[in-house]
């Protein structure tokens, strides 16, 4: 199966599209996860049985945050992140 963009930062919670918030994904995970935050979706794949990992994730998330003080702006996606960035220290 082909792999589609996923905006690990939802476009609806402020997410931009940039390099750093975006991962391949296929289609079916895209898909299923719609809108939920990334580590809801990453501790539904570990509720599933399927490959997660919660490292990956830490790391696309610390680029990402690296990436908005860079490049500022992005004012709706900076709690978001700093709130997964604690949930997902909290679940590991």
């Amino acid at each position: 199966m082909a792999p589609t963009v996923d905006h690990v930062v939802p476009r609806a919670k402020g997410g931009p599209s940039w390099a750093e918030n975006e991962v391949a994904a296929c289609r079916r995970c895209n898909a299923e996860r719609g809108q939920r935050s990334p580590v809801e979706w990453l501790e539904e794949c570990v509720r599933r049985g399927w490959p997660a990992d919660p490292t990956a994730l830490g790391a696309v998330l610390d680029r990402l945050d690296a990436a908005i003080d860079v490049h500022g702006g992005q004012r709706r996606a900076r709690p978001y992140l700093r709130s997964q960035r604690r949930r997902l220290q909290r679940s590991g």
